[in-house]
């Protein structure tokens, strides 16, 4: 399994000769705009830092609604949710999108403003890795964050949706979700790959260089 960050909500997922870019953004945002090949994008709602797949080349797949949808061996799911603590009211839903490859699980929570109910627990099931937003403004901050990663228990923890250098909106920075965990690995990096050993892990945050 490997994954490389470009910045914000955008990630690349490649496993099992299958890429996934997630939440595509565009220039305005301040990160350079990914120039890939993909077989799959998707999109967790219509803002533009997370749906900009018009600025991407070639062909490919793209899913940006609910519903459950398979590409080879692997299987794509998408779990209703919001992108504010209001039911949606102030900034619409969120979709969650949980890829599940058939020896490993990849949840993406997009722009997730809200802890996590029983429900939508569940209708996530067990994940691998966990994708998730830290920066709060717009979604959840470093302590909602926690507690849903209490609640998924995931092997691997990759924030996203923080303040950076290159990023032009007003959210925390990384380092007030770090200091909630004991287990952070900082990588050189924007890419890295994962071994079958960190699924004898909990909760280890993986924090790419970008």
């Amino acid at each position: 399994m490997k994954l490389t960050w470009f910045g914000h909500a955008c990630f690349l997922i490649e496993h099992q000769d299958i890429r996934i870019l997630t939440d595509p953004f565009d220039s305005s945002v301040g990160y350079k705009v990914p120039n890939v090949s993909v077989d799959i994008v998707t999109e967790s709602h219509q803002h533009f830092d997370h749906n900009a797949h018009h600025l991407l080349k070639g062909d490919f797949q793209l899913i940006k609604e609910l519903g459950e949808y398979s590409f080879k061996k692997l299987r794509i799911k998408g779990v209703k949710s919001f992108h504010d603590e209001a039911g949606g009211s102030r900034r619409g839903t969120n979709i969650v999108f949980v890829f599940e490859f058939s020896d490993w699980t990849v949840a993406h929570l997009g722009d997730l403003g809200h802890v996590l109910n029983p429900q939508q627990v569940e209708q996530i099931g067990q994940v691998n890795v966990l994708l998730i937003p830290v920066g709060g403004t717009f979604t959840v901050g470093p302590e909602e964050a926690k507690k849903i990663v209490e609640h998924l228990q995931p092997n691997v923890v990759v924030p996203m949706h923080y303040k950076t250098k290159y990023i032009k909106f007003d959210l925390r920075p990384v380092e007030d979700f770090l200091k909630l965990f004991t287990n952070v690995k900082r990588l050189s990096e924007s890419a890295f790959e994962l071994t079958e050993e960190v699924k004898s892990h909990r909760a280890v945050v993986y924090v790419p260089s970008i």
